[in-house]
This record gives C-alpha cells, structure tokens and sequence, in this order.
C-alpha cells in the first residue's frame, strides 16, 4: 500500500475539540488542524441551525484564573488549545461588539485617550482614526491612567501607561513619555487581552472594569499575568479594542468586510436558517394597490396600534368559536413569547446583566425576563451607551383582554411578540431601538 507524502498526512490531521454552550451542554468535534475560529463558528451554526448573522464568537475561557476572551475569526483553533490547561474550555457564545469599533470608531476611543486627537485638538475624521491603526507605518497611542495588580501583592499601584505597536509601557516617573522612564510591561507579540470574569473582591481590585493581559506561555501562574483596571467601561474597551487593532491591523478589517468567506472544507455546508439583519425591519402600509414603507414614526405607531386591535378582534372570534379565553392562563397569547430566542424565563436581574456584559454591551442589545417582584408583570432588559437598563412590562385589561405596555398603557399589545416587534421598528419611550437578541443556543 502506497505510503503518503508528508504534506498529505498533514492536510488529513484532525484535531478532537470540545466545544461547550452556556447552558453547559457540550459538543465534540472532528476538526482539521488548520481550522480557524470562524470556519468552526460556522460548522457550529449549521449544527445547531442557528440564524447565521456573523455574531458568533468562539471564547477562549480559563475558569481557574477568571479569564476569558473571544478568539479572532483567523485564529487557529487546534493553536489555540495548546495554550490551555484541562480545566480550561472553549464556549460557543454570541458576541455582537466583536467588530462594532469598525462601524462607530468614535465611540470606542475618546479624544483624550488617543494621542494623535489631543495633537490635533481632536478634529481627526473617524475614517482616519481607523486607518492610523490599521496601517502598520503609523504610531498610534493609546495613553492615560491604569490601575495595575503588583506582583504577589494584595495591592494595586496607579500608573500613566502609554500602549503602542511595540508593546504597553508605563511610566516611572509620573506622565512623562520620554524613553528614559518608560519601563516596558507586556509585549503585545507573545500575548493576548482578556477579560476578568470574577468578582473584584477576589482580586482586592478598585473597580469593576479590569482586564488582563497573559503572556502566551504562561498556563496557571497567575503571577505571570499583568492584571489592570481602569475607572469606567468605556476606558477598558478602549484600551482592549486599541490591543486587538495594534497587534493584529489590517487581518481584523479583513475578517471584518469578508464576512461570507468560507474554507473549501465548508463549502457545502448551507445554512439552514435564513438570516435576518435588523436593518431590513420597516414599518409597512398594504392598504393601498402597491406596499409602501411608512416612514413617519407617528403613523408608524397607529399601524401597529391597528394591528394590535386587528389581533385582539381576531382572538375575541376565536373565543365565540370555543377557543380558551384571552384571560386563561393557558391562552396562546400568555405562553407564545417562551418560544422566542431572547426571552430567557425567570432569571435573576445580576444575570441578565452578566449576559448583556458577555455578549458585547452594543446599543439596542436586548433580553426579556419574567420580574422577580411582580409574577404578573415581565421586565425588559436593554443596553445602551454601555449601561444596562430595565424596563418593566405591566399587563393591562380592556374590554375583558389582557394587554402587555411599558408605557403605562400608552402603548398596548397582545403579547409579548409584538411588543419586541414594535420596538425593533420604533423607539417609543426606550432610549434606542431593540436590535440585538441576548441568545444561548444549546449545542
């Protein structure tokens, strides 16, 4: 029997990985060794038939030291796993700010933070700030107080660092940039960023917003690691985002706007579920011979005011047929919403915002919960700006129906599928639009 060539046995090499939900439930997977993060992203949607929206992130999580981060969509998986230890696991998780900085760069690095913008008085145009880290001839910095964790102590020391192509420096002698007191403290190289995942106290940290950067090698020692922490959620991801940029530059943009590129492995692989971008939600008035889109918002309301009652009218006929009443427990329109990928039951107000937090803390990302001190009412949870917000859902009665609002009534719908449907299209009294689901995809 003919024996193979080195190069043909290194194309056959597969790689056993386990892949984990945040449910808990697990998948192993046959994978070659030369499979990126994206090209697994994407044999995981087919089969676990996701909707297909290039949200979808694999995390690279070590539970023993409280770290985790999303690996980039080039990065080999097999490569990855060499770095972990047995306790550590990859999770299968959207991550919908995974390349946001490229669509609203502005809100993710601001002027006094960006040397180049406080040189300029802060006048540079937002397609500039992106190219000056993407283009590898440019010297971008990234500069302002950090908290570090010292070595082996309780205690954290408050520094000016200045974070560059070369790697994140801090000063020795208060904010002084001269090379004679820049003292360099991680290469970007031979590392990566990560998010701290416990509790602050565990760390003795001043805030909530910490970060770590780990050397490459390093598995368990946790003293090895440069732990950081800064005053507020937009400092920390603007010191991770500038990481990301300047050690990777242009290959972030390319996985960025080659969204559809597949791997000849995968390219038979079809998705199973059409995907829908939220851009494509319009207000539609099909009274007419012709379908137009409604543009006005007010008149956009009334049509969706329309509906709701075209809904109700159909449920009171329904209910002269035999059907269960509105008002019944077991009605339709009481239990539908549970089948909906952003509703996620009766769970706590802190774990709503650990998922809002996980999955990426972009405008308009959004779950639905029952409320934990009204077992009638549901509650709305929704980030913007980087905050996490709560809005309760009160059921009303008219005429002998049941109606959701949270807008004390202003506003009334029949279930709760059509209130997060008007809310997608409208704004109304939320302070933006519902784009993003808060989904868990068991695998």
């Amino acid at each position: 029997m003919p024996s193979c060539s080195p190069d043909c046995c290194l194309l056959r090499a597969v790689e056993i990985i386990k892949i984990f939900s945040e449910d808990g439930t697990g998948k192993v997977v046959e994978i070659p060794a030369d499979m990126t993060a994206r090209d697994l992203c994407q044999l995981l949607v087919y089969k676990s038939h996701c909707v297909d929206d290039n949200s979808w992130a694999l995390v690279e999580h070590h539970p023993l030291l409280g770290l985790e981060r999303c690996l980039e969509d080039h990065e080999l998986v097999v490569h990855v796993q060499t770095s972990m230890t047995s306790e550590s696991k990859f999770l299968f998780r959207k991550n919908y700010a995974k390349y946001e900085f490229f669509r609203n760069p502005l809100n993710f690095f601001p002027e006094q933070m960006v040397a180049w913008c406080q040189e300029t008085n802060g006048t540079i145009p937002q397609s500039q700030l992106l190219q000056n880290f993407l283009n590898s001839s440019s010297c971008p910095e990234i500069q302002g107080f950090l908290y570090m964790k010292e070595t082996a102590r309780k205690s954290w020391k408050k520094l000016y660092m200045f974070l560059r192509r070369s790697g994140l420096y801090y000063s020795t002698k208060g904010m002084s940039k001269e090379p004679r007191h820049l003292q360099l403290l991680a290469d970007l190289e031979d590392s990566n960023i990560f998010t701290v995942i416990t509790s602050k106290k565990l760390h003795h940290a001043p805030t909530d917003y910490e970060f770590c950067i780990k050397p490459n090698k390093v598995r368990n020692e946790s003293k090895e690691l440069r732990m950081l922490c800064t005053e507020d959620e937009q400092s920390r991801t603007c010191w991770m985002t500038a990481f990301r940029l300047l050690k990777y530059g242009i290959l972030l943009y390319q996985n960025y706007k080659i969204p559809q590129q597949r791997k000849p492995s995968l390219s038979h692989f079809s998705t199973p579920v059409r995907s829908v971008s939220e851009n494509s939600l319009v207000a539609m008035d099909f009274s007419g011979r012709i379908g137009r889109v409604i543009e006005n918002p007010v008149e956009a309301q009334s049509a969706a005011m329309e509906e709701g009652h075209t809904w109700r009218k159909r449920g009171q006929r329904m209910n002269v047929l035999g059907s269960p009443s509105p008002l019944h427990p077991s009605s339709l329109s009481s239990v539908i919403h549970r089948t909906q990928l952003w509703f996620h039951g009766r769970i706590m107000r802190e774990e709503s915002h650990k998922m809002i937090l996980q999955q990426g803390q972009v405008d308009g990302l959004f779950l639905l919960r029952e409320s934990q001190s009204n077992p009638k009412a549901f509650v709305l949870t929704l980030c913007h700006h980087q905050k996490i917000k709560h809005f309760q859902i009160l059921p009303c009665e008219e005429d002998g129906q049941i109606f959701f609002s949270l807008d004390d009534g202003a506003t009334k719908f029949t279930d709760l599928i059509h209130l997060v449907e008007f809310y997608q299209l409208n704004r109304g009294v939320l302070p933006c639009k519902l784009k993003h689901p808060c989904t868990i995809v068991a695998l």
